[in-house]
């Protein structure tokens, strides 16, 4: 059976469709549309969706969402009197007819990768549909939901956030049985100005659980009380922590080949499993996203011996050797709990120990502080080199002992040469910093050897 119809369609947006149509998926970009697709022409800053019309045609889009007809476009429409009104009016009628266990998820850090761990442990359990990407925003989140197969038996959302109120839109679409906090951290400080701020804004996933559904919160955080209190405001009628300490406890995580072993408690459920990839807080992911589990009554053993085939994403900790040098992929983005998480990663590295960090933005007026803090955590995982670029991370330049400073540069083209002067085989380098910084540059550059010397 088609995903959408043009009847279902017709009546989910009070639009009108030219002609019958079924679709298969939803597309907001002919570069990855699929044929079969409804092709939503939305509207941005800088280009309208209804100039591409004719190009998902091309690429063999079953119907198109949008507010008029383009000029020359003869495959079937369904026109709506807005786009993102009707991306919005699919995604609350898809979550309507679905019998799937819906669980959202949101956090300063860790967001992406967890909905990754819920996506494999909970497709060992039944057909499960999740976000693409790091879809997460007021287009994404929608896309995402209005995309969920009828006959999905779990759903996983990924939710974010830079502004009050946002998140508390996005999860009325969503509706979880389940939400889970992963962090809180200070992130987005430009727009907040503190934590406590941040942990309110987050803590809005619970106003959309349903009655009966299930907060989940990191014990560990110091902001676990206020997100308690925030739950409970929201009438969340039960509220579970997961961590070091918590309902559902992180008991141990060593190193196993490529990955590691996760001992835990969940929820009364002795688990030890392998996880595809390492580190403390993958680890405690990996604890929350099975409390997850446990509480829409899955089989939590089954979900975690999925784990083993987990590894980490392009930009989130993804690992490759470029001619004998092992290198970290944390250039997505940053914040100062991810750069601590990163670089006890490099520190429970072999050999050389070399980070390459980008500034970490959006921190607001204590930006400055936050970077310049980065000394603790190099010293404390014996970092031997450090390459830093960008304006706010010449305060870490400035902060660190000179037997630690790599080089520095405004920009990270510039730091590039630097750092493939300096590597050789037997390092392990991160690179890490927000997605602004452009540290993903290094990383493609890393990718190909004749960047680097590998002597």
């Amino acid at each position: 059976m088609s995903l959408w119809s043009h009847l279902e369609a017709e009546a989910a947006t009070c639009g009108q469709a030219t002609k019958p149509f079924a679709v298969n998926g939803l597309s907001i970009d002919t570069r990855t549309l699929k044929e079969g697709d409804l092709f939503v022409a939305l509207k941005g800053d800088n280009r309208d969706g209804h100039d591409f019309v004719r190009a998902a045609f091309d690429a063999k889009a079953g119907a198109a969402l949008v507010t008029h007809a383009p000029e020359g476009v003869t495959g079937a429409l369904l026109t709506v009197g807005h786009t993102q009104r009707g991306l919005e009016d699919l995604a609350r009628a898809a979550r309507a007819r679905s019998n799937a266990k819906i669980l959202a998820v949101t956090g300063s850090a860790g967001k992406t990768t967890t909905k990754e761990i819920l996506a494999l442990a909970c497709n060992a359990l039944g057909r499960t549909h999740a976000s693409a990407a790091s879809y997460n925003n007021h287009w994404g989140v929608p896309l995402s939901l209005a995309s969920l197969p009828r006959d999905a038996e779990y759903g996983i959302f990924e939710v974010g956030m830079n502004h009050f109120g946002e998140l508390r839109n996005l999860v009325s679409f969503v509706r979880p049985h389940v939400a889970l906090v992963t962090t809180i951290a200070p992130a987005h400080l430009e727009f907040f100005g503190n934590c406590e701020a941040i942990a309110d804004a987050k803590s809005e996933i619970f106003e959309g659980l349903l009655p009966g559904g299930a907060g989940l919160i990191p014990s560990d955080s110091p902001y676990a009380e206020r997100l308690k209190a925030r739950a409970k405001q929201a009438q969340v009628s039960r509220i579970v922590t997961f961590g070091s300490n918590g309902d559902a406890k992180l008991i141990s995580f060593t190193l196993d080949g490529e990955g590691m072993r996760v001992k835990a408690d969940i929820l009364g459920v002795a688990v030890d499993c392998l996880v595809g990839a390492p580190g403390e807080h993958i680890a405690q992911n990996v604890v929350g996203a099975l409390a997850a589990i446990a509480l829409l009554e899955g089989n939590v053993l089954n979900a975690a011996a999925a784990l083993k085939s987990f590894t980490a994403l392009k930009g989130r900790g993804a690992r490759f050797d470029a001619n004998g040098i092992s290198v970290i992929d944390e250039s997505y983005n940053a914040n100062p709990a991810s750069m601590t998480a990163a670089l006890a990663l490099l520190g429970a590295a072999n050999g050389r120990k070399i980070a390459v960090l980008g500034d970490m933005l959006e921190m607001g007026e204590g930006g400055i502080a936050h970077h310049a803090g980065l000394v603790a955590p190099i010293e404390a995982n014996e970092v031997d080199l450090v390459f830093v670029s960008g304006t706010q991370m010449k305060t870490l330049w400035d902060a660190l002992p000179a037997s630690r400073r790599g080089g520095y540069a405004e920009t990270s083209d510039a730091l590039l040469p630097m750092v493939a002067e300096t590597l050789k085989a037997g390092d392990t380098v991160l690179v890490k910093g927000s997605n602004g910084a452009r540290m993903s540059m290094i990383v493609e550059a890393l990718k190909d050897q004749k960047q680097v010397k590998g002597g």
